[in-house]
């Protein structure tokens, strides 16, 4: 059975692997598992406006903001480094 779940795994990964999540939709979903408002990220992101800036995609995560939120939202933080796409604050 060990051998069949083994090659079932190695054929899924190969064949129909699973992207990880944007940081930000890691971010979000997070949140709402945990009941979180954008307030609650203060302490890991800064002032609320910032945190604005960051979910609306307008300004990158740091590598600062990337510890905190891992602790904070129990994310890895290999996930929460990954590129992603920001929009111009025009």
């Amino acid at each position: 059975m060990d051998v069949l779940v083994t090659l079932i795994e190695a054929y899924e990964g190969t064949h129909y692997p699973i992207p990880a999540p944007d940081p930000i939709a890691a971010i979000e979903f997070m949140m709402a598992q945990k009941a979180m408002t954008r307030r609650d990220l203060e302490p890991a992101i800064g002032s609320r406006g910032r945190v604005s800036e960051v979910l609306n995609r307008k300004r990158p995560l740091t590598l600062p903001m990337v510890r905190e939120l891992s602790k904070l939202l129990d994310i890895p933080t290999d996930i929460l480094v990954q590129q992603y796409e920001t929009r111009s604050a025009a």
